[in-house]
């Protein structure tokens, strides 16, 4: 039977889950999983993960299935079961996660090409942050262009993905030793890395960040062949992503200890197959991650613009954000999204931040759009709307949306009170833009429940930058 025109596939649709979950987290898991935890506590966590990020990618899936006319993102969710405010805060984490996680790249970027150029260090020296800088614009006059990317760029990004993880696992399974693995598995001769529990809480937000993107497969519900493929192409997609995942983390516990690992620079993974087969190994991850994490780059920073410009189409944000140039491309949110890029790679060249400290930031903003859209299935299922006469349905779904619920309430207080008043900090200056959509829109900007949400965020800011001023805080 031939593909329906401008329709896709099962196996289209996989592959375009599998490629928006998969980025340079993963070439960085081993250091970051071993920073954190040890063997026990890390096969705990990704047991955890595993469960709550599938209810999750359930979550999306119902919701795109049941309020399709909600095609705004997932702030959407927020704003239809919760109001305004909320809407706006979920848009504004999410884009604030996307362009923290940018910058996240650009470190790991030049991290890597640190491994070849010493100058470039952690990637957070002077070098790597100018090369950053540069990189940055180049890529955003490219966009302003309209130049995105190309199907070659696609494959090429691809391959440069998946083949490098194919061959590390096959070496890894060769090299790993069980003695190495078993040698200290709950961290005891580590007292630094705490209880077990403190040892799971603090790799969870590196797990959120690997599986960022496994919202995005009800994205392509409309040009799915089948709309029960979608289902399908999530769990099949989440699935290989979760096997990768754990299979380059746990080997890499077999082939060099937590310790060892913990010390290593990122991208780690090029390390631990050096430790196997010599320089070689390095060299291959290195450059299938720069090529994978150049062509990342160019959608990434087009995505953190389109969040802005959808989202002030329906007046969550300002209307200044929906005005396109001549190449229909969202101008005035780019400029936005790139300048604050640009003001966090200097604060970074000055807080000497790594990419594992950016990625709690990144992810810690993502929590609230993440346990709005779970409360707000919660919300639908408890209510019974969309489940008239389905009351099996409905049963699944409250249940589903429930654990779901209960694990992005779990990742908050698994980031900890110091993500949590970050988080506060870059959420407080929102309001302004929030503000200036609710006076176009002639309305009033808080609601009374608003108002003490709203004086919760302006108390947790204010703990945070007196806390980055004392410095009982750090970025």
């Amino acid at each position: 039977m031939s593909q329906s025109p401008g329709k896709l596939r099962l196996g289209a649709l996989v592959a375009l889950v599998v490629g928006s979950m998969i980025g340079g987290g993963i070439f960085s898991l081993p250091q970051n999983m071993a920073a954190s935890a040890d063997v026990g506590a890390i096969l705990i966590g990704w047991a955890i993960s595993a469960v709550g990020m599938l209810t999750l990618g359930f979550v999306f899936q119902t919701l795109a299935n049941r309020k399709p006319d909600l095609d705004g993102g997932v702030y959407a969710y927020a704003k239809a079961g919760f109001g305004d405010y909320m809407g706006f805060s979920s848009a504004w984490g999410y884009w604030i996660s996307a362009w923290l996680g940018n910058i996240g790249y650009f470190v790991l970027l030049f991290s890597t090409l640190g491994y070849f150029f010493p100058i470039f260090g952690q990637g957070n020296t002077l070098a790597a942050i100018s090369g950053a800088s540069v990189l940055l614009w180049a890529v955003h006059f490219l966009v302003l262009r309209g130049i995105k990317e190309a199907a070659f760029i696609n494959l090429v990004t691809t391959v440069a993905k998946v083949v490098p993880l194919l061959l590390f696992v096959l070496i890894a399974l060769f090299a790993f030793k069980l003695d190495i693995f078993t040698a200290d598995i709950w961290g005891f001769k580590n007292p630094d890395l705490g209880s077990v529990l403190n040892q799971v809480r603090n790799m969870m937000l590196v797990t959120v960040w690997v599986f960022i993107g496994i919202e995005g497969a009800s994205i392509f519900s409309a040009r799915a062949e089948k709309r029960s493929d979608v289902g399908k192409a999530t769990i099949i997609g989440f699935i290989t992503v979760l096997l990768f995942l754990v299979l380059v983390n746990v080997l890499s516990l077999g082939i060099m200890t937590q310790p060892e690992l913990a010390k290593l620079q990122n991208p780690s993974m090029a390390a631990v197959l050096e430790h196997v087969v010599g320089h070689w190994g390095a060299v291959l991850i290195s450059v299938g991650l720069v090529i994978s994490l150049l062509g990342a780059l160019l959608s990434w920073v087009l995505l953190c613009a389109e969040i802005m410009f959808a989202a002030a189409k329906d007046r969550t944000m300002p209307a200044f954000l929906k005005r396109e140039n001549a190449n229909n491309v969202p101008a005035n949110a780019l400029w936005l999204t790139n300048g604050l890029v640009q003001v966090f790679l200097i604060i970074t060249l000055f807080s000497a931040s790594t990419y594992l400290s950016l990625i709690y930031l990144a992810t810690s903003m993502i929590l609230v759009p993440y346990l709005w859209s779970a409360a707000y299935a919660l919300l639908l299922a408890v209510r019974g709307e969309t489940y008239e006469n389905a009351l099996a349905e409905r049963k699944k779904d409250l249940a589903i949306s429930a654990v779901a619920l209960i694990y992005a309430i779990w990742l908050i207080y698994a980031g900890g009170v110091k993500y949590l008043l970050l988080s506060a900090l870059l959420y407080a200056p929102g309001v302004i833009l929030f503000a200036k959509a609710k006076h176009e829109a002639g309305q009033p900007v808080f609601t009374n429940v608003e108002k003490l949400i709203f004086a919760a965020v302006v108390i947790g800011a204010l703990i945070a930058a007196y806390g980055l001023y004392d410095g009982f805080l750090t970025l």
